[in-house]
């Protein structure tokens, strides 16, 4: 579902275009607010949605997930720590689906730079270098021996 902005409601602080990481939201010189200039190559990891502190940036739903006139809201509720999607459907009816903007305490996740380097066999093998650690799992599943041939 690409984003597009709310004109009225842009202030044109800028918060989504530094947190892009495709570069497609930029700020409109003349009027100062900003816009989605290729909503085809959005990568919908809605950075911006949940950046915009007034929000202004808004989803557009695909016909499969908001059909025929359906909409989609997203608000980014910092204070309750929580991303809150809405779902209104033609005949009226409303779903809520209320998310934690994040599942671990701030600062709890390790930097890549905290991980050791990676040895030569470590190379070798199939798994990420901090696999299973960082998934707090002793082993990760293999299909090893259980598949016949």
């Amino acid at each position: 579902m690409p984003t597009f902005v709310y004109m009225t409601r842009c202030d044109g602080c800028g918060e989504c275009v530094d947190i892009c990481p495709s570069d497609i939201m930029h700020i409109d010189k003349t009027n100062r607010r900003a816009y989605n200039i290729e909503p085809n190559m959005c990568w919908e990891c809605y950075s911006c949605v949940k950046a915009c502190p007034t929000h202004a940036i808004d989803v557009r739903g695909y016909a499969d997930f908001a059909p025929m006139g359906a909409s989609v809201r997203v608000r980014r509720e910092p204070e309750k720590g929580t991303i809150s999607w809405k779902v209104k459907f033609r005949d009226g009816r409303e779903k809520d689906f209320v998310s934690p903007i994040r599942t671990t305490k701030w600062g709890s996740i390790e930097e890549p730079t905290d991980y050791p380097a990676p040895s030569d066999e470590e190379f070798e093998k199939q798994e990420l270098w901090h696999e299973p650690k960082a998934l707090n799992i002793d082993a990760l599943p293999s299909l090893a021996g259980k598949i016949k041939a």
